[in-house]
């Protein structure tokens, strides 16, 4: 959480921090603007103190939202400091220095943000070059933002909620525009007669999320039959939609300040073959199994462990076995879930995976099963929040029904 920043930057040696770079992927940038609408920024934040966002000048505004001390860049004339230097990177370090300066910023400094690596690396060897007071610091695996950004408070919850529901309402109105076609043979039909097709139906569906405000821009997967059976395909325009095959639907918006949902469920339109039916049970119970088991202080590794080992006792392959298996439980059983739609805790079972649930974790847990050989998949996913006082809160409102009746 954000009132844990000062105790982790502390425990890590970090005198301040900064994170820079463009909004739009930068889910940490999003962190500590508290969501505001800039497109790009500097945020510096010394330890037990609030952080302070630079901005552009046509974005004060909006960054006024952010609630955070400001300072316009326009301050620090960057413009001229090019001129002056004739050269982009030795600009950039200039610009840092008096940035330094301002806010009293030395020690030991960590970076984050976006940038291209090869820039990022020439920017702060150089910056480490140029301001011998400034220690650059950098972290590799589960950095300090990401280590924050795992627990959620009860704002961002709110946050995630409104965005499950939205979600819920484009999930029931899709199956809503999927029963009013007409059937032909095996084949949903558009009224002229040809059929409906995934490209189709997918329009449909970002049609719903717009209206809802719902950023579509991780796309969406609506795979059917074999596509079912392939856990990321994301369906081919050109296959039609037919009776009896799975459609698994997966769908991953983002809303409220940045903040993503994530939902999967596994639709046959109007029956399912046995098998089908089987594998679905066994996938739903999965799923109630690994939810069970999720408590504070659990190894985040033992929900991959009981997945895996819940379906190789009913004849299942899984990774365990064969980490290259193509057919049945082939993934994690889930991921953290925020400001990035993939993001802590992470649930592989390695020895060096070392975290345990905490409070305010937000997860996902999705087990599936897949035979794109057969011709299917079956997938479903809710999302787990587990609050301050441990009690686990299921955040996806919407059934598990395999058959969509026609």
């Amino acid at each position: 959480m954000r009132s844990d920043l000062d105790h982790l930057m502390e425990a890590r040696g970090l005198d301040a921090i900064v994170v820079s770079g463009r909004a739009f992927g930068n889910p940490s940038l999003v962190y500590l603007v508290n969501g505001a609408g800039i497109t790009q920024g500097i945020v510096v934040k010394k330890r037990g103190e609030t952080p302070v966002l630079i901005h552009s000048p046509i974005e004060r505004d909006e960054a006024a939202a952010s609630g955070l001390p400001l300072v316009n860049m326009a301050r620090y004339r960057f413009t001229e400091i090019l001129r002056e230097t004739g050269d982009r990177l030795k600009a950039m370090v200039e610009l840092y220095r008096r940035i330094f300066a301002d806010l009293g910023v030395r020690g030991d400094v960590g970076f984050y943000g976006t940038a291209d690596q090869g820039q990022a690396y020439l920017f702060l060897t150089a910056l480490a070059e140029a301001l011998p007071e400034v220690r650059v610091r950098a972290e590799y695996d589960e950095n300090l933002l990401e280590v924050a950004r795992a627990t959620k408070d009860a704002d961002e919850v709110a946050r995630i909620r409104e965005v499950a529901r939205r979600t819920c309402e484009v999930v029931e109105e899709t199956l809503a525009f999927l029963r009013r076609h007409r059937v032909k043979g095996d084949l949903l039909v558009r009224d002229d007669g040809s059929p409906l097709t995934v490209g189709d139906v997918k329009r449909q569906i970002y049609r719903l999320m717009a209206e809802r405000e719902l950023d579509a821009s991780e796309g969406l997967i609506f795979a059917i039959g074999r596509d079912a059976g392939v856990p990321h395909s994301r369906g081919r325009p050109e296959d039609p939609i037919r009776l009896g095959q799975t459609i698994v639907y997966d769908i991953f918006p983002r809303y409220a300040g940045g903040y993503f949902f994530d939902l999967t469920r596994t639709f046959c339109l109007g029956y399912a073959p046995p098998e089908v039916e089987s594998v679905y049970r066994d996938v739903a119970e999965c799923l109630e199994r690994v939810v069970a088991e999720a408590r504070v202080g659990v190894p985040a590794r033992h929900l991959q462990q009981v997945a895996c080992r819940f379906f190789a006792d009913r004849g299942y392959p899984t990774i365990a076995e064969n980490p290259e298996t193509e057919e049945g439980f082939t993934h994690l059983i889930g991921h953290g879930l925020g400001l990035a739609i993939h993001e802590e805790p992470v649930f592989t079972d390695v020895p060096t995976n070392v975290r345990t649930l905490q409070p305010g974790h937000v997860f996902t847990v999705e087990p599936g099963l897949y035979y794109p050989d057969r011709g299917y998949g079956v997938r479903l996913e809710d999302v787990v929040w587990i609050d301050e006082g441990g009690e686990v809160h299921n955040l996806t409102p919407f059934p598990k029904v395999l058959v969509v009746e026609m």
